[in-house]
């Protein structure tokens, strides 16, 4: 293998590892706290209007 390609990869990695505990730090951030928990209720939330959305019978005798 090239040396060069070793430097390449040393310097990808670094450059990701950095990348990641950036977005680590951001995520982190006690400004974001209320957004990321007012985000985090909303799967829990029930829906003020009824589904329109109804499931396809998956038998024939489900079709009848």
């Amino acid at each position: 293998m090239n040396p060069v390609w070793g430097h390449v990869a040393g310097v990808f990695i670094v450059l990701m590892m950095a990348t990641f505990i950036g977005i680590w730090v951001w995520a982190w951030l006690p400004r974001h706290k209320q957004t990321f928990g007012r985000l985090s209720k909303l799967p829990m939330e029930d829906d003020d209007a009824p589904s329109d959305h109804k499931v396809p019978p998956t038998s024939p005798e489900d079709r009848t």
